[in-house]
């Protein structure tokens, strides 16, 4: 299917579940991501979600990068199609964006090339592992800033469609997507 197509079937899709479901969703997704082989790193970057639009409650996910004393990086949009990283701290004061993503206000920032697993948002992923966020190209411009070995693992409520046929050469495939039902493997040994 084509990605505008997608983008709106998937939102649609989210947008009838229910807050109790997308909560439990988010759980089960959050103790799935405990098996995978990424926890050995320092630096982990997460969005923090968009409340309105039903995205995965990454709190859960938050928790387990504390309790790892891990660090943790989220992102701030400071123009088109770019993020600037900050690492979370206790101190760090968030300020909800235009489009309801909270972010931060200011702090320590964090370049790209020093991350090393990136947990990314997406609306619909295919079986090669290519992905769909909202189409302002802003997590395929911040991917290209990361080390080229840098582990992207895509979080989704939904199982993967067959294929994304408008795929072009600036999207980055993902390594790794968790559902609430499967784990995905796609550019992994």
């Amino acid at each position: 299917m084509l990605k505008q197509d997608l983008r709106k079937l998937f939102i649609e899709k989210r947008a009838s579940i229910s807050l109790q479901s997308l909560l439990n969703s988010s759980l089960t997704l959050s103790n799935k991501l405990l098996k995978l082989p990424i926890w050995g790193f320092n630096n982990y970057h997460i969005y923090l979600p968009i409340e309105k639009k039903k995205e995965i409650d990454t709190s859960f996910i938050l928790s387990i990068l504390q309790g790892k004393d891990k660090n943790v990086i989220i992102p701030k949009v400071i123009g088109s199609n770019q993020l600037e990283n900050y690492l979370l701290t206790d101190s760090t004061r968030l300020k909800t964006n235009k489009w309801g993503v909270p972010e931060p206000v200011d702090g320590f920032k964090v370049a790209p090339q020093d991350i090393d697993v990136v947990f990314v948002p997406l609306l619909a992923f295919d079986n090669n592992g290519n992905r769909i966020g909202y189409g302002k190209g802003y997590y395929d411009t911040f991917l290209k800033q990361c080390k080229p070995n840098v582990i992207k693992v895509g979080l989704s409520l939904f199982p993967c469609v067959e294929t994304i046929t408008d795929v072009y050469k600036g999207d980055v495939p993902l390594d790794y997507c968790i559902t609430p039902e499967k784990t995905y493997f796609f550019n992994t040994p």
